[in-house]
C-alpha cells in the first residue's frame, strides 16, 4: 500500500519570501516592468515592450521601449494633474503595430494629459494626427496603466477611437527582476549505473540555487508519481507570471548556477548509500554531488572538492555508514526537518525530495524502522529522539527494508510527522512562492444554514480519493462530474501556498476537500504521546481554518496491517478529536474499512465501510457495494467509500450509475450533516493503544 502524497507537510508556520519581489508593494507603480508576452498583444515586428515609471515632486515621466535589439524608445515627462502638455512628432514610427499602413507625420504635435490615481492607476489622454494612404486623420486615445492588488502585476491598455472591434490591445507586465527562474526537464532514467548521476546532480544544483530564492523548477517524466508537476508550471507561467530560460545540459545548469555553488561532493556508484549521505552535504556546504565522471565538468567551473566517498564505505553496511555520517554531520543539520530517502532500492533511486532536504540543510537516510534490524531500528530511533518535537519527516521508507505502517509507527512514536514521499517534487521552488495577494482559499461547501438536509429511506454514498490531490485522479478524467472529495495536506498553507491556490482554483463544485492525515501531516494518533497529540491536532485546525476545511480524516495502522489488525480508535482518541476542532462538521477514519463510529452533537465520526482499489472489476464493486446495503439494512444507510488514488472519477461514476435508484451519491459535507443527525450506525470504539 502506498500512502501518501499527504503531500507537502512541514512543520514552521513560516513562509519564506523571495528577497527579489519583497519590495514590490511599496515601490507601488514607479520602477521598470517587463512585459507577460504570452498574456499580452501581440507585437508583430518589435515583439515586446519595456515600461519605466518615475516620479519626481508632481511630474511623472513614463518611458515605453518597444522591441529589444531592434526597438523604438517613447519618453515623455509630465505633470501629473492632468495639464496639457504638447510634444513634437520627430519619429513617423507607430511602434504599438509597424505592419498596419499608419505613420505618424513628422513635425505635427502630440497633446497629452496625464492623471495618476495614487499608486493605482496612471492614466494618459492624448490627441495626434495619424496618416494613413489617403491622408490624415485626428485620433485621441487613452493609455492605462493599472497596478494589480500586491504590486507584482501591472497591466498596460490602449483605447483609440479609430479601434472600435475586435480585442482590446492590452499589455501585461512583471516587475524587472522578479519572477525569473530557470527549468529544467529530468528523463525518464533513475537507475545508478543509467541516468542517477545526471539527475542527482540536476536536483542537488536545485536545492542549492533555490537557497536565493525560487530560481529552479524541475520537470519530471509524464509518469511521475505526482501528476502535476508540469500542470503546475503552467500555473506558475500563465497565473503567476513567471518567465523560465531552459537549462538543457549539465554544462548549461553549471554554468547559469554555479555562482550559487560553493564546490562539490562525489559520491561513489559502487556504494549506493554514498549517494544519500552525499545530499546530506550538499546542504550543509553548498556542494552539487557528482560521480567520478562528472568531476572534469565541476572543476572546469572552478568548483573545489568538499567530500570524497570513492571507496570511503567499501565493505561497510548501511548501519556503519549513517553511524559515521551521524558523528560528522549530525550536529550541524536542521533538527525540524529529516529526510528518509527511501522508495525503490537496490539499482534504483528516485530522490525528487532531496532539493528540500538540501535547502532545509537536513540529514538524509533510509534506515529500516522494523524492530528485527536491531542496529538501524536503533540509529533511526536515536535520530528521531534527536529532533524537535512534531519534526517533519520528509520522503519515504525504504521498500527493500521496511513496510510504511513500520515507519509512520516509529515516526509517531516521537510526535513527528510523514510528509511523502520520497518522489516528492520541487518543495524548494514551491515553499517561496506565495499565493497571489489576496487570494482567499475558498472550499466547495453545499450545507445551507437553516437548512439541514433530510434523509429519506435510501442508501447514502460519498466518496473520498485517497492520497491527496498530487498523486490521485485530479488530473484524470471525471472530475467534476459526480460529488467527489479529496484530500488535502494541511502545512500546504505555508509549504505550498501558491500550489494550494492551483489546486483551489481549478476545484469544481462537486470537489470537496478534507484535511488529512491524523494530524499536520502523516501520522499514527494511537503511536503519538498523548500531549503532543493535543498540541498537533491544535496545529490542523488552525491549518484548516485558513484552508476553509471543515472535515477531518484519521488513520492508524500502529497496530498491524489494513486487514488483519487493529484500525480503531479508542474514546479518549477521537474525544481529543473533538475537543481539539470545534469547528470540525464531522470526521472520517480508515483507509481500508474500519469500525470506529461515534456521534457527538450531530457530528459523527464515521468509518469506510468500502475501498474500491484500481484492480477491482466494476461488476464485482458494484455488487459489493449492493451487498453492504442488503447487510447494513436500516434506511438512511450511510456507505462510506475510500477510492484508491489511481482510479479516476469517471470509473467510479461508472460503478456508482450501475447502483439503482435506491443509492444516492451525495456530497460529503451533506453526508456527514444527514449522518450526525440521523445515526442508524451502532456506535464503537477500539481498545486503548497497547
Amino acid at each position: 500500500m502506498k500512502l501518501l502524497i499527504r503531500i507537502p507537510v512541514l512543520l514552521i508556520p513560516l513562509l519564506i519570501v523571495n528577497p527579489r519581489t519583497v519590495s514590490a508593494e511599496t515601490k507601488g507603480l514607479d520602477g521598470k516592468w517587463e512585459m507577460v508576452k504570452e498574456k499580452s498583444t501581440d507585437i508583430d515586428l518589435y515583439g515586446t515592450l519595456a515600461v519605466e515609471i518615475r516620479t519626481q515632486g508632481s511630474n511623472l515621466t513614463l518611458i515605453r521601449t518597444w522591441g529589444s535589439g531592434r526597438s523604438y524608445r517613447d519618453s515623455v515627462t509630465l505633470p501629473a494633474g492632468g495639464t496639457a502638455v504638447s510634444l513634437p512628432v520627430t519619429n513617423r514610427v507607430f511602434p504599438s503595430n509597424v505592419f498596419m499602413g499608419f505613420m505618424m507625420p513628422v513635425g505635427t504635435v502630440r497633446e497629452i494629459k496625464a492623471f495618476r490615481d495614487g499608486d493605482r492607476e496612471i492614466r494618459l489622454e492624448e490627441r495626434f494626427r495619424l496618416r494613413g494612404s489617403q491622408g490624415e486623420t485626428a485620433v485621441t486615445a487613452t493609455n492605462l496603466f493599472t497596478l494589480f492588488p500586491g504590486g507584482e502585476t501591472l497591466t498596460y491598455e490602449i483605447k483609440r477611437s479609430t479601434r472600435t472591434s475586435g480585442p482590446p490591445v492590452k499589455f501585461v507586465f512583471k516587475r524587472s527582476g522578479s519572477a525569473d527562474g530557470y527549468v529544467i526537464r529530468l528523463e525518464d532514467n533513475w537507475e545508478i549505473a543509467g541516468k542517477i548521476p545526471l539527475q542527482a546532480f540536476m536536483i542537488s544544483l536545485q536545492g542549492i540555487a533555490n537557497k536565493s530564492g525560487p530560481l529552479v523548477y524541475i520537470i519530471y517524466p509524464e509518469n511521475w508519481p505526482f501528476t502535476y508537476v508540469q500542470s503546475v508550471f503552467d500555473f506558475y507561467r500563465e497565473k503567476r507570471n513567471y518567465s523560465f530560460r531552459e537549462l538543457k545540459t549539465a554544462e548549461e545548469a553549471i554554468g547559469a548556477l554555479g555562482k550559487y555553488v560553493k564546490g562539490y561532493v562525489v559520491w561513489d556508484k559502487n556504494v549506493r548509500t554514498s549517494l544519500t549521505v552525499a545530499f546530506t552535504v550538499a546542504g550543509l556546504e553548498s556542494a552539487v554531488v557528482v560521480s567520478e565522471e562528472m568531476i572534469p565538468l565541476v572543476e572546469k567551473a572552478g568548483l573545489k572538492p568538499v567530500e570524497d566517498f570513492r571507496g570511503k564505505f567499501a565493505g561497510w553496511n548501511d548501519t556503519k555508514i549513517y553511524t559515521w555520517a551521524y558523528g560528522k554531520y549530525w550536529d550541524r543539520c536542521n533538527k525540524e526537518f529529516i529526510i528518509w530517502l527511501g522508495g525503490e532500492s537496490g539499482p534504483l533511486m528516485k530522490p525528487a525530495v532531496a532539493d528540500w532536504g538540501i535547502f532545509k540543510g537536513a540529514f538524509f537516510n533510509d534506515l529500516s524502522c522494523r524492530t528485527t534490524d536491531t542496529a538501524e531500528y536503533a540509529l533511526a530511533g536515536r535520530l528521531l529522539s534527536e529532533m524537535k518535537p512534531m519534526s517533519l519527516v520528509m520522503g519515504w521508507h525504504s521498500y527493500g527494508k521496511d513496510l510504511e505502517r513500520e515507519f509512520v509507527r516509529l515516526t509517531s512514536s516521537f510526535g513527528h510527522r510523514v510528509i511523502g514521499l520520497h518522489t516528492l517534487p520541487n518543495m524548494s521552488f514551491c515553499a517561496q512562492t506565495p499565493a497571489s495577494p489576496g487570494f482567499k482559499y475558498t472550499n466547495n461547501h453545499h450545507l445551507k444554514p437553516g437548512a439541514p438536509p433530510v434523509p429519506g429511506k435510501k442508501v447514502y454514498v460519498t466518496c473520498i480519493q485517497t492520497d491527496g490531490m498530487g498523486l490521485g485522479a485530479w488530473l484524470k478524467p471525471g472530475r467534476g462530474e459526480i460529488p467527489y472529495a479529496w484530500e488535502v495536506e494541511t502545512n500546504y498553507t505555508w509549504m505550498a501556498p501558491a500550489m494550494a491556490e492551483y489546486f483551489y482554483s481549478m476545484a469544481t463544485p462537486n470537489d470537496f476537500l478534507i484535511g488529512c492525515l491524523s494530524g499536520p501531516g502523516y501520522m499514527y494518533p494511537k503511536a503519538v504521546p498523548p500531549a503532543l497529540l493535543k498540541q498537533l491536532i491544535a496545529m490542523s485546525r488552525e491549518q484548516m481554518k485558513t484552508l476553509d476545511l471543515n472535515v477531518f480524516e484519521t488513520m492508524d495502522y500502529s497496530e498491524g496491517a489494513t486487514v488483519e489488525g487493529n484500525s480503531d480508535l479508542p474514546k479518549s482518541i477521537v474525544d481529543m478529536y473533538y475537543e481539539g476542532m470545534p469547528e470540525a462538521i464531522g470526521f472520517v477514519n480508515g483507509y481500508a474499512p474500519s469500525y470506529t463510529f461515534a456521534v457527538k452533537d450531530g457530528r459523527p465520526f464515521i468509518s469506510y465501510d468500502y475501498y474500491l482499489s484500481p484492480e477491482r472489476p466494476e461488476a464485482d464493486a458494484v455488487a459489493d457495494l449492493k451487498e453492504l446495503a442488503r447487510v447494513n439494512a436500516q434506511r438512511p444507510y450511510f456507505e462510506l467509500l475510500h477510492i484508491r488514488e489511481s482510479s479516476d472519477v469517471r470509473r467510479v461514476k461508472g460503478i456508482l450509475d450501475k447502483l439503482g435508484p435506491e443509492f444516492e451519491v451525495v456530497p460529503l459535507d451533506v453526508f456527514l450533516a444527514m449522518a450526525g443527525k440521523n445515526p442508524t450506525f451502532m456506535t464503537r470504539f477500539g481498545a486503548p493503544p497497547r
